[in-house]
């Protein structure tokens, strides 16, 4: 793992802000637009910031813990027919891909079905699925590692595409189990905190999850290395995920976060490289339990509140529009002078 992430230059700071300032307008009454326009600002290095071909790359890999049905109200192969379902077209993210010109991206990292050859779908796979955490580590270390540089090469290569705003997305029965253990891991906040409901738990169904989840802490003890917390109760698209954030930050890419799942990855990329968070925006606050702790832990702020809970990097395709708003204001509002208004005395 080898990812050149530099600090966001700060030698504009005063340049982007003054040109947000003498905007036709009471000093911040744009909100959040304004700090968005600032951090995309910072993080191109310009005065002139643009969206250039926003990407939104879903992730699909199966989790070995959900052969046994004890953690998931849906059986494993759902994760296979939501990836047919991404490919037909028929997903939210598809549709709010097309409704807001956002390119897809859909990528096999590990699901445990083999697909034929398709133009819409990117073969990454690592293996059919992850083995089962309550059993064994989810993945060797190699598996790990090729996981992280698959993401990377993806991410690269829509990089060279024009890309400069990238957001992500995850499908995989089970992931929440995952992703609510990660969190544990990183943050140290107890499992109750952490665990939710996932694609539809109820109660007795979410205190079954914790249980089960508690038994695998018991089983793999302490785990203090990020990649150790990966490698033994993550899966291949949360790894894909993480490694694709880091890569986006070296490449001085706007990252759009997603919900739950995404955020936990975000959490490793965090533990590994800190800097990576300075190019990251949180598109909205998850109804799963836990993510707005993870924001909290984070010290940042969604932009939106819709209470979803779907995954597939919807709440980051819904909140591109915001960020051409934030950009577009920057580039193209009137200041108080050239719009010949008198400025507050």
């Amino acid at each position: 793992m080898n990812f050149d992430i530099q600090p966001i230059s700060t030698k504009l700071d005063k340049e982007i802000q003054h040109k947000i300032d003498i905007k036709t307008k009471p000093l911040g009454a744009l909100g959040k637009l304004e700090k968005i326009a600032f951090q995309i600002a910072r993080i191109q290095e310009t005065l002139e910031p643009k969206i250039s071909n926003p990407t939104i790359l879903v992730f699909a890999g199966d989790h070995g813990i959900a052969t046994e049905n004890i953690v998931n109200p849906f059986p494993q192969e759902v994760t296979t027919q939501m990836v047919y379902n991404f490919l037909n077209h028929g997903a939210a993210i598809n549709v709010f891909c097309k409704t807001n010109d956002v390119t897809l991206k859909i990528i096999d990292a590990g699901v445990n079905h083999i697909f034929e050859e398709n133009s819409n779908l990117i073969n990454a796979k690592i293996a059919l699925g992850t083995r089962n955490y309550r059993l064994e580590k989810a993945m060797t270390k190699d598996e790990c590692l090729l996981a992280i540089e698959k993401g990377k090469q993806l991410v690269l290569a829509q990089k060279k595409s024009g890309t400069n705003i990238i957001g992500f997305g995850e499908m995989g029965i089970s992931n929440t189990s995952s992703a609510s253990l990660i969190m544990h891991y990183i943050t140290k906040y107890s499992l109750e905190d952490c665990v939710g409901a996932g694609t539809g738990l109820e109660n007795d169904g979410i205190k079954r999850k914790v249980d089960v989840l508690k038994e695998v802490i018991e089983k793999h003890g302490e785990i203090e290395n990020p990649l150790d917390i990966l490698q033994t109760i993550g899966g291949f698209e949360i790894a894909m995920i993480c490694g694709g954030m880091l890569q986006a930050a070296a490449s001085k890419m706007t990252i759009l976060v997603d919900g739950f799942i995404c955020t936990t990855a975000l959490l490793i990329a965090k533990s590994i490289y800190p800097d990576v968070l300075e190019y990251c925006i949180f598109s909205h606050n998850s109804e799963e339990k836990g993510h707005e702790k993870m924001l909290d832990y984070l010290n940042k702020e969604a932009l939106l509140n819709l209470n979803l809970r779907l995954g597939e990097g919807t709440g980051a395709a819904i909140a591109i529009p915001i960020l051409r708003t934030s950009v577009a204001f920057f580039n193209e509002m009137a200041s108080f002078a050239s719009a010949g208004v008198t400025e507050k005395l």
